[in-house]
């Protein structure tokens, strides 16, 4: 089994490939879409919900043809745990012939903190173990989420979790804060590659950001990463987006923005905004 990114340049084709269908629970709002390839298939997991936040879940298409571009995007269904909770950013990737979903969501049904969870996936479209929160929003730099006025006024962040293996060490790498704030960063988890991903305690949270906001530079909100490949397999890459001027929040100033990174002996990433 094999995961990967498909990446894009900005000459590249572009094809919208799946439409939901309308009144549906995943009709609206979809959001950060990720695609792998699985056993030959390609998957495309995103976030999505009826136009109502607080039933965002998370859902995957199929497509069996050799090209993404190419082919039929089938829907095959909601992915979730047995608790069915709030659910966004999905991830998913192969350690020791098992397959393993990080996501952001929360613990129960009210909005106010987003967590970490990991489960294992028994195929491609099913979780089959009970969900494990591995990180929550606790540190200084994870809690900036003041939204005057709104209810909650209040919204601590962990979210976009992504999967990086180097050596002998498991990485996620994950956003905090609120992305409507300029704290917007990201931050790290690691456990050793023989640990029990499913054990709460086999994850260390990294006590500072890895990877934030560089004003001098222009680069604001830095946050929801994702890792690649350069196309010769020697170079590491991390694609991220962020804000150019200060006070953009969410909207549509965000912008992609890629550069390589190297790696300390000690086996962690070298994240570094220039």
């Amino acid at each position: 089994m094999e995961s990967q990114k498909h990446c894009r340049t900005k000459n590249a084709e572009r094809k919208v490939v799946w439409t939901p269908p309308a009144n549906t629970a995943y009709s609206k709002e979809l959001w950060a879409p990720q695609i792998h390839f699985i056993n030959g298939k390609w998957y495309m997991y995103f976030a999505a919900d009826d136009g109502n936040n607080h039933n965002h879940r998370m859902y995957v298409i199929e497509n069996d043809a050799p090209d993404p571009m190419q082919g039929t995007w089938e829907f095959k269904g909601k992915v979730a745990d047995a608790t069915d909770k709030w659910a966004i950013d999905a991830d998913v990737f192969e350690h020791k012939s098992k397959w393993y979903m990080i996501w952001s969501g929360w613990e129960g049904d009210v909005n106010g903190q987003q967590n970490i969870y990991i489960a294992r996936m028994k195929n491609p479209w099913t979780i089959e173990s009970e969900r494990v929160r591995i990180s929550s929003p606790e540190l200084k730099w994870e809690t900036y989420g003041r939204l005057p006025g709104q209810t909650p006024d209040q919204v601590n962040v962990n979210e976009g979790p992504q999967f990086l293996k180097y050596k002998d060490k498991i990485f996620i790498i994950y956003s905090a804060s609120g992305c409507w704030t300029d704290h917007y960063t990201l931050g790290m988890l690691s456990a050793s590659a023989d640990a029990d991903l499913l054990n709460a305690s086999s994850w260390k949270k990294h006590p500072e950001p890895v990877f934030q906001a560089d004003p001098g530079s222009g680069v604001y909100a830095a946050g929801h990463n994702s890792f690649f490949k350069s196309p010769d397999g020697k170079e590491d890459w991390i694609l991220y987006h962020a804000n150019s001027a200060p006070g953009q929040g969410c909207g549509g100033h965000r912008s992609p923005r890629a550069q390589k990174f190297t790696w300390k002996r000690d086996g962690t990433p070298i994240l570094e905004n220039r």
